[in-house]
């Protein structure tokens, strides 16, 4: 198992101590009716494998991409655990990695996990070319000769098809699906062995959407990456992952294989969710 996510949680504002009973999807809200408080996620479990790619959906609100800042380490976690087995304590057992110093989690951001965001420009530098962001991902995670550094930066603005004559324009000068482009590039330059996906092709064309679709499948076949995929569009889930899981009010209320949840859902609301877009 790559990562095991253990009775995660997170809720913005003072907690009466009740929250995490008072909400979730058995109760149909997210706000403590006591405190007011927001319980985002709300004791969340979930594993995912080698090479395995997760998918998560569910509406706006429902706690999913909070859940995956959290396995970044955007935000901090009120409570919880999650074990990550390539960041281990030396004699092969997996760490929490909620609890890991700045400098490990820096190190963690850098070589083992990346993240690519819907708005490019949480994901890159606008002050830096198009290589230079790669580049900064690459000695990130510990390559310090720039031949290395300039060769590794053209191998990936090649592998996501974007002329290398290009690599040391500005991000401003490419289009947004270009933009995803370079973030995918950047995020994959470390060789991580899980990557983070937040609504990845949302706002883009409809064409522009399938082409990078297409292309962050066919890399992780080739890598060997795990993926989670954030999403609301239940066409991207089905196109990229494995196994899915359908989150509401911060709680996780249906998970099987991709095709099975699209194809039979058993949880009402996951019936809602397909039925919408039949």
């Amino acid at each position: 198992m790559l990562l095991d996510i253990q009775s995660l949680c997170k809720i913005y504002g003072p907690s009466c101590g009740q929250c995490l009973d008072l909400t979730g999807d058995d109760h149909g809200r997210s706000i403590c009716p006591r405190c007011q408080a927001v319980v985002a996620v709300n004791r969340v479990n979930l594993q995912i494998g080698e090479d395995e790619v997760l998918g998560i959906v569910g509406e706006s609100g429902s706690g999913k991409s909070t859940l995956l800042q959290l396995v970044y380490r955007d935000i901090e976690a009120t409570s919880g655990k999650v074990f990550f087995r390539d960041m281990t304590n030396g004699c092969g057992v997996p760490v929490n990695i909620l609890e890991l110093s700045l400098l490990e989690t820096t190190r963690m951001r850098s070589e083992l996990m990346s993240m690519i965001y819907q708005n490019p420009r949480l994901g890159l530098n606008f002050l830096f070319s198009a290589g230079g962001n790669i580049a900064e991902k690459i000695i990130g995670s510990g390559e310090l000769r720039y031949e290395t550094i300039r060769s590794q930066a053209l191998h990936f603005i090649d592998k996501i098809e974007l002329p290398i004559s290009r690599i040391d324009e500005y991000p401003e000068t490419f289009s947004g699906g270009q933009q995803q482009r370079i973030q995918i590039a950047k995020a994959l330059s470390s060789s991580p062995r899980l990557l983070l996906l937040d609504e990845p092709t949302t706002g883009l064309d409809v064409s522009v959407q399938a082409r990078i679709l297409d292309m962050i499948k066919k890399l992780q076949q080739e890598m060997g990456f795990s993926m989670i995929v954030v999403s609301h569009d239940l066409g991207i889930i089905r196109h990229l992952t494995d196994i899915t899981v359908v989150m509401r009010h911060g709680s996780i209320v249906e998970y099987g294989l991709t095709d099975q949840i699209l194809e039979d859902p058993q949880h009402g609301y996951t019936q809602l969710l397909v039925s919408s877009i039949l």
